[in-house]
């Protein structure tokens, strides 16, 4: 994600509310906000090699079910 710099300058007779109000209105029209809650919970893709691994094990497991159900040792829906 790309820096975004935002900058606010005190004028004169101005007070640190009125600067932090300003700042507050520059951040939120600028969108930094959005992007970073939108992109908080972003999951990253599994690699190959877990993919492989878990429907290697789904496959032996459903083997080994089966295997299971044939000698009778576990109940049919």
């Amino acid at each position: 994600m790309a820096k975004t710099v935002i900058q606010v300058k005190k004028n004169p007779n101005e007070n640190n509310s009125s600067i932090l109000r300003r700042f507050s209105r520059k951040i939120q029209e600028s969108g930094i906000i959005r992007k970073v809650k939108g992109s908080r919970y972003n999951v990253r893709k599994e690699s190959k090699l877990k993919v492989k691994k878990s429907a290697l094990k789904r496959m032996a497991r459903r083997k080994e079910i089966e295997k299971l159900k044939k000698l009778g040792k576990m109940a049919t829906k």
